[in-house]
């Protein structure tokens, strides 16, 4: 851990503090140390992350010559593995939010107690260690992808470290009496929350599709149906956004398919067409029959995206990261799942996007159709 601090005994205290601190954790081989370094100012903490990326970077923002915030983005477009935790002072409260919005993983507020740092870091810590497994995922088979899993169900049974200290610096009042004073705070809070919501799902929705192929429960279903219950579902964020959804095609399409799969398909390519597109966009879903099984539309006229981006868009834990972005929650599974889903049917699914002309995602699934009237929605 590098620590960026022009006051010697911030520095001198976390040595202090964490010298003999460990942090253990499920499936950890081993506990975890920390070794600190210093640097008193941006400049000396630059020089340091080119030579020895640390892990963790302790940064305060008021430095002598470049400010932390100069680090801040040096380290975002440099060593995006790092992860910055923010020193601030009770009155830099909106500098702090305003930096976790840049890139920084989380701030601490000082004068800091020794538990206060300790959480901190053990907070820190598991993050490192969930990353370093995700790395794994790709590289190793089933056995390390339920690893991971269990690790970070483990993970989600507990508050988050970051929304208990929001929580506690409104019970203290340290931005004064004043409720308009935590709007950051609380947007913050239902930021993390809401993604962590979205998190569960997506990774309830991971072991349903892992499950053995006798789990499936197959049955006739109206895929048109399923996705009106989608609309549905989306339609408060929708109107929100003035974003106008509309379902076109067959009145009925009916298939025999598990349904649960059904719905995660749609679920999400909908719920993405909505959350990626612009205020008062649109979103069109088609549903119809090919001629060897059924296809599925979602068009969008959101943001769009550059064609490298789309080649990685269905790998696990992968989220398209610009300035446009960069406010939308997600767990970077949700079209990774689909894809799942859709080879287990033997089906395909193609993307088609331009950057802020929006997308187009089709999906083919070669499974038997029962034939009804044909009706325009």
């Amino acid at each position: 851990m590098l620590v960026v601090d022009d006051e010697p005994g911030i520095c001198s205290g976390v040595q202090r503090i964490l010298q003999r601190f460990t942090v253990s954790y499920p499936f950890m081989d081993e506990d975890r140390g920390f070794k600190i370094h210093e640097a008193y100012t941006g400049e000396d903490a630059i020089d340091f992350i080119k030579q020895s990326p640390p892990d963790i970077v302790l940064l305060d923002n008021k430095l002598p010559g470049i400010q932390g915030t100069e680090v801040l983005e040096y380290i975002n477009k440099n060593n995006r593995d790092i992860i910055v935790m923010i020193i601030t002072s009770y009155a830099s409260l909106e500098l702090a939010v305003k930096a976790t919005d840049q890139g920084a993983y989380d701030f601490i507020p000082k004068p800091f107690t020794p538990q206060e740092l300790k959480s901190a870091m053990e907070n820190v810590t598991k993050n490192i260690f969930l990353r370093s497994m995700t790395k794994r995922l790709n590289k190793e088979g089933k056995e390390v992808r339920f690893q991971f899993l269990s690790v970070l169900s483990h993970e989600l049974k507990s508050p988050l470290n970051a929304v208990e200290g929001y929580l506690q610096l409104m019970q203290e009042r340290q931005a004064g009496h004043d409720i308009s004073g935590y709007d950051q705070v609380i947007e913050r809070s239902l930021q993390r929350i809401k993604g962590m919501r979205t998190l569960i799902m997506d990774l309830l929705d991971l072991t349903k599709i892992q499950s053995d192929e006798k789990d499936k429960k197959y049955e006739e279903v109206n895929l048109t149906e399923t996705a009106r219950g989608a609309i549905e579902s989306i339609n408060p964020y929708a109107i929100q956004k003035d974003v106008t959804v509309q379902l076109h095609g067959e009145e009925e399409v009916r298939v025999y398919v598990d349904p649960n799969d059904m719905e995660i398909v749609l679920n999400n390519l909908i719920s993405n067409a909505v959350k990626y597109n612009y205020d008062g966009g649109q979103v069109d879903i088609t549903i119809g029959r090919d001629e060897d099984g059924v296809r599925i539309q979602v068009s969008d006229t959101g943001i769009g995206m550059k064609k490298e981006d789309t080649e990685k868009l269905f790998q696990e834990f992968v989220r398209i990261k610009n300035d446009q972005t960069k406010n939308i929650t997600g767990s970077g599974l949700g079209l990774s799942i689909v894809r799942k889903v859709v080879d287990l049917y033997g089906g395909r699914i193609d993307v088609d996007s331009q950057p802020e002309k929006g997308s187009t995602f089709t999906v083919f699934l070669p499974i038997k159709t029962y034939k009804s009237e044909t009706t325009t929605l």
